[in-house]
């Protein structure tokens, strides 16, 4: 990274790592920690040049154009040093993504009470990258298939393909209750709202936005269903909210689930919400080939379903009972 906050102008060449990227999303991402308000400025004051010419905030760089840049002042970034590097299980890879099967428990990247994640750890175990970034999100205690971008027109391509719905993702959900709808549409508006203590929550509400999840059920037991949940939209903790305001709450959910049954789960072996991003299929971001790819549960979650098929059930039961 360039050292922007000397007395003197930088010049930027710009590689296929920025290509298709907003001018003002570039310095934004470059010069971390500086106010947003200085950054639109030194743009439309012209200060900022692009072969050596002006250009609106829009301004989508291409390969090769050359940047000038002013000094600009900018506050110290954190210690990289304190992040581990870490490398995930790799599913899937080529120049233009990878997709990694993320653990529960760890968040996607740092920020609201977290250093770090899993770009942050990526980045650090892969010095080389030009370019790693997430193109799209799994909350903390959700497993399974995330794709990071290695490559910028992928990464503004995924991003389209997500807005225009044409990636498909399916979950696997071990909910209570017995769900008995081999298909059904759940169609219920989301609205993000803080609790008093400032904890970010969702809701089911006329004032939310249009939600929509499909739910096929995989199977029964006596007290609780395993179900795949389709997502035709990408809401905040859209499954988890969804599934509990119908009364099917998702085994060991701390936000939204039974937390007198989770307790009595945990003695039991099940000490993390079960939820997992299991499958996904789309065209390729930049060849447009299909791909396919599926996510076993983790062993974890796989030794409670074997639990339950042994009829545990009753034990859990008796216990709550």
């Amino acid at each position: 990274m360039k050292d922007l906050s000397k007395d003197s102008v930088t010049w930027l060449e710009v590689g296929d790592e920025a290509e298709g990227q907003r001018i003002d999303n570039f310095l934004l991402n470059i010069a971390k920690g500086v106010p947003k308000s200085h950054v639109y400025r030194i743009l439309r004051s012209g200060e900022v040049r692009v072969n050596k010419g002006r250009v609106a905030v829009e301004y989508r760089l291409k390969v090769g154009d050359l940047l000038r840049i002013p000094p600009i002042r900018i506050a110290q970034a954190p210690d990289q040093s304190l992040v581990p590097a870490r490398e995930f299980g790799v599913v899937y890879e080529d120049d233009a993504m990878i997709i990694v099967s993320k653990p529960a428990g760890v968040a996607v990247h740092g920020g609201s009470g977290v250093s770090f994640g899993v770009i942050e750890q990526l980045r650090r175990a892969r010095p080389e990258a030009r370019l790693l970034e997430l193109a799209h999100r799994l909350d903390r205690d959700t497993s399974g298939l995330l794709i990071v971008a290695k490559k910028r027109s992928a990464l503004t391509r995924l991003h389209d393909q997500f807005r225009e719905g044409v990636i498909a993702k399916r979950y696997l959900a071990l909910v209570k209750g017995v769900w008995h709808n081999p298909l059904q549409h759940v169609r219920a508006p989301l609205l993000k709202y803080l609790t008093p203590e400032g904890e970010r929550r969702v809701s089911v509400s006329p004032e939310g936005k249009e939600s929509h999840s499909i739910v096929r059920l995989e199977k029964q037991w006596r007290d609780f269903s395993l179900v795949e949940i389709e997502l035709k939209t990408g809401r905040t903790h859209q499954i988890r909210v969804h599934l509990a305001h119908l009364g099917y709450p998702i085994l060991g959910d701390d936000k939204y689930g039974d937390f007198a049954l989770n307790k009595t789960l945990q003695k039991t072996g099940l000490k993390r919400m079960f939820l997992h991003a299991a499958r996904l299929n789309l065209p390729h971001p930049l060849t447009g080939n299909p791909i396919a790819l599926k996510l076993e549960i983790p062993n974890e979650l796989q030794q409670f379903v074997d639990q339950l098929d042994n009829d545990i059930e009753q034990k859990i039961k008796g216990k709550n009972g």
